[in-house]
């Protein structure tokens, strides 16, 4: 066997080059240029486009299951009944029953007292059925299946909150109309109106997530409705809705004036009524993200250890 000259490289077949240390074998075609001798560059956007396919994937499946949940309604419309009736109820109730007692008249109390009506509405409307909506699928294995699928854990839960979202369109429309009926005009436009349903839809959804977490939490249907009413109660009646805050005890003015859905109401009377919005708007919506952002990986995190 010969010995190689100093200074020299022995001669190496392919199969051989590749397998000593700091060398990299000849390589055609696209692969060429890629890789520089004994240096190895990693893939471009491996990682990163991991993760954007996930997150694809994770829209997709939310998307699917969100279109499980319209057929549900479709299939079953009676569902929607407290979208239906809740606007008209509350409207009716509020206008009559206090109308003469705090303004003096019926048509002015509907003016003053609609814009929260519109903000409590969009609240009960899809919170206290979504949470209601989770258990039972739970209970009946529904969830169980889902964690066989190859789907993101999250999806079932987005998926049934944003098939929800139908509540608050249809719970908006029933209340305009019936205070149109009744006598309310806008004052604004007809944009400031849709913001002013869309702040309140905002808002409703993001309290959402906590009777999500409720539902994922308590395993009786019974008990989720109970709670729910319980928490829901306090914001959406201790606002300044029915009557002005100066007319309220002190203490219950304190309340009034840290109560998220005060905000709201103020932002939705200037958006309807004309008056102040940015402030109580932005504050509306800083809540808004608040609430999201614990109460979303909260109900998420329970529903995954869940057994």
């Amino acid at each position: 066997m010969s010995e190689a000259k100093p200074g020299t490289v022995p001669q190496q077949n392919e199969s051989q080059a590749g397998r000593l240390p700091g060398v990299v074998p000849e390589q055609n075609g696209s692969q060429a240029g890629r890789r520089a001798r004994g240096v190895a560059f990693p893939q471009v956007g491996g990682i990163g486009a991991g993760r954007s396919r996930r997150r694809y994937r994770l829209v997709r499946h939310s998307l699917l299951l969100a279109g499980r949940s319209l057929t549900k309604t479709r299939r079953s419309p009676g569902v929607l009944s407290d979208a239906l009736f809740m606007p008209i109820l509350f409207l009716l109730l509020f206008v009559y029953l206090f109308g003469g007692a705090v303004s003096g008249s019926t048509h002015a109390y509907l003016q003053y007292v609609f814009p929260g009506v519109l903000v409590m509405t969009m609240l009960l409307a899809g919170m206290l059925a979504t949470g209601l909506s989770i258990n039972t699928d739970i209970k009946k294995g529904v969830f169980d299946r889902f964690r066989s699928l190859p789907i993101g854990r999250s999806a079932p839960l987005v998926g049934i909150v944003l098939g929800d979202m139908v509540r608050y369109v249809v719970a908006a429309v029933v209340l305009f109309a019936t205070g149109y009926l009744m006598g309310f005009r806008v004052q604004t436009d007809v944009l400031s109106a849709l913001a002013a349903a869309g702040l309140a839809t905002v808002l409703g959804f993001a309290l959402g997530w906590a009777n999500v977490l409720i539902g994922v939490l308590i395993r009786e249907e019974v008990i989720v409705q109970t709670v729910a009413f319980l928490g829901i109660f306090p914001l959406a009646f201790g606002t300044n809705m029915v009557v002005p805050a100066d007319t309220m005890p002190g203490w219950l003015q304190a309340w009034v004036k840290i109560n998220p859905v005060s905000d709201a109401v103020d932002a939705s009377r200037g958006l309807l009524l004309g008056g102040p919005v940015a402030h109580p708007a932005t504050v509306t919506l800083l809540w808004s993200a608040g609430f999201l952002v614990v109460f979303g990986p909260l109900a998420v995190y329970a529903y995954r250890r869940r057994s």
